[in-house]
C-alpha cells in the first residue's frame, strides 16, 4: 500500500495557519504525517489538527526533509527564502504570499478556474492569488467562460484581518476606544483623536471610518493591492490585455472581503442566464433577492467557504455589462482554502 504523502504547514501559528488546521481536520484525510512549522519563537507550541495535539517545529532545512507537499502560509520574506529550499528537497510548494505570483515559471492557480495550470510547475512551486482577487475571481471566471470578459471595474472593501492578527487587534482596540461615545464621527478629526496612536498597521483610524488605501505605493497613484488585483486576475483568466480598474478600501469589518464589480462582456448578457451560470458554478453561492433583503454581507459569510454573489443586475447604460456584489471569507477561500484545494489536486497527480 502506497503511504500517504507528508504535508508541511509553514506558518501554522498565524491567522491563516489556524484556519488551515481547521480545514485539515474537516477535509478528507488524504495526508500521512502533518508537520507544523513556524518561526523559532513559536517552536514548542502545541496546536490541534485532526483531533491530535501536535508540537510546532522551527522552520529549518531539517524540518523540510521528507516533505511531499509544503503549504506556505507565511509572510513574503519567509516564503521567498524557504519555498525554494523546500522545492529543492523534493516538495511541491503551494505558496499564499506574493513572493512568486508574478514569476512566469510559477503557475498562479484558482482550482475552480484554472486547475490544470498547477500541473506545470518548473520551479516546483504553485502560487495562489491574494485574498481580494480570490474573493471575486471564481464568480468572474465563471461569467467569463460563458460570456467572454472584456473589461472589469472593481472596488474592494477589505476586512481588517487582511492585515493579519495585527489588523484584527487594532480594529478591536479602536472599537473599544470609540464605543459609547454618541457624538463621535460628527466633527472633523474627532475619531482620529479618540483612536490616537492605536492605528496598528493602518494609515489612520478604521473604526467608524473607511480608509481609501491598502498596500504600498505603486505606479501612477495606485497601490500595490490594486496592482495585484489587476495582474493576478489577468494571469488566472489568461487575459494579459484585459482592461481592469481596481480600487481597494479598508473597512471596519473583522473578516470577509467584499467587492463591487462592473464587468463588461463580448455580447449582451441576460441576467437570467447570468443567474444560472453563477448558481451552478463550483465555489459560488448565488444569494440574490434584494426585495426580500437577501444579499450577502461580510458579517454573514465569515467562516464559510464559497464566494457569495448578490445584487446581480444588468448595467443601466450597457446591455453588455453586469453589476454585482461578491463576498468571501478572506482567511478561508481568500488564503487557506485555496491553498488546500491546490494541494489536494496535486496529491492526486503525485
Amino acid at each position: 500500500m502506497t503511504p500517504k504523502p507528508t504535508l508541511a504547514v509553514v506558518g501554522a501559528t498565524g491567522a491563516v495557519g489556524s484556519v488551515m488546521l481547521q480545514l485539515l481536520t474537516h477535509h478528507a484525510d488524504v495526508w500521512g504525517e502533518i508537520r507544523l512549522l513556524a518561526s523559532p519563537r513559536s517552536a514548542g507550541l502545541k496546536a490541534s489538527v485532526r483531533g491530535e495535539e501536535c508540537e510546532v517545529l522551527a522552520l529549518d532545512e531539517t524540518a523540510l526533509e521528507g516533505v511531499d507537499v509544503a503549504l506556505f502560509l507565511a509572510p513574503e520574506p519567509v516564503a521567498a527564502r524557504w519555498a525554494p529550499v523546500a522545492a529543492l528537497k523534493g516538495a511541491v510548494v503551494v505558496d499564499t504570499s506574493a513572493a512568486f505570483r508574478a514569476d512566469p515559471e510559477v503557475p498562479l492557480v484558482v482550482p475552480e478556474t484554472n486547475a490544470p495550470a498547477a500541473l506545470v510547475r518548473p520551479r516546483g512551486i504553485v502560487a495562489g492569488p491574494g485574498c481580494t482577487t480570490l474573493a471575486l475571481i471564481v464568480a468572474v471566471g465563471a461569467l467569463h467562460a460563458e460570456f467572454g470578459l472584456t473589461e472589469l471595474v472593481v472596488t474592494a472593501q477589505q476586512a481588517a484581518s487582511g492585515a493579519g492578527r495585527a489588523g484584527v487587534e487594532a480594529l478591536r482596540a479602536q472599537l473599544g476606544l470609540v464605543a459609547g461615545a454618541e457624538d463621535l464621527g460628527t466633527h472633523p478629526g474627532d475619531v482620529r483623536r479618540a483612536v490616537g496612536e492605536s492605528t496598528g498597521p493602518f494609515p489612520g483610524p478604521l473604526a467608524l471610518n473607511v480608509l481609501p488605501w491598502s498596500g504600498t505605493p505603486g505606479a501612477d497613484g495606485s497601490s500595490s493591492e490594486e496592482e495585484r488585483v489587476r495582474d493576478e486576475t489577468r494571469r488566472v483568466l489568461g487575459l494579459p490585455a484585459l482592461r481592469i480598474a481596481a480600487t481597494c478600501l479598508r473597512v471596519p469589518v473583522l473578516t470577509g472581503h467584499s467587492v463591487t464589480v462592473h464587468a463588461r462582456f463580448e455580447r449582451p448578457v441576460p441576467v437570467v442566464r447570468a443567474h444560472e451560470v453563477l448558481a451552478t458554478s463550483p465555489g459560488v453561492v448565488l444569494y440574490d433577492d434584494p426585495a426580500e433583503g437577501d444579499f450577502p454581507t461580510p458579517a454573514d459569510v465569515a467562516g464559510t467557504d464559497p464566494a457569495w454573489v448578490g445584487r446581480v443586475r444588468r448595467s443601466l447604460d450597457d446591455e453588455r455589462a453586469l453589476d454585482f456584489f461578491v463576498c468571501a471569507d478572506n482567511l478561508r477561500k481568500g488564503a487557506a482554502l485555496n491553498a488546500l484545494q491546490i494541494a489536494e489536486s496535486v496529491v492526486t497527480a503525485l
